[in-house]
């Protein structure tokens, strides 16, 4: 599975069932996308 992050979005590139399982994974941590793809740029 790959996660790429750019300014303007994610790319979720997998499996359906592996998708599912990582967007449920980040549900936990981030209550928005865009609080997932600004979280990644201060890194």
């Amino acid at each position: 599975m790959k996660i790429i992050l750019h300014e303007k979005g994610i790319i979720l590139v997998g499996k359906a069932w592996e998708i599912r399982e990582k967007l449920k994974q980040y549900s936990q941590q981030y209550e928005y996308v865009a609080d997932w793809i600004h979280s990644d740029e201060n890194r």
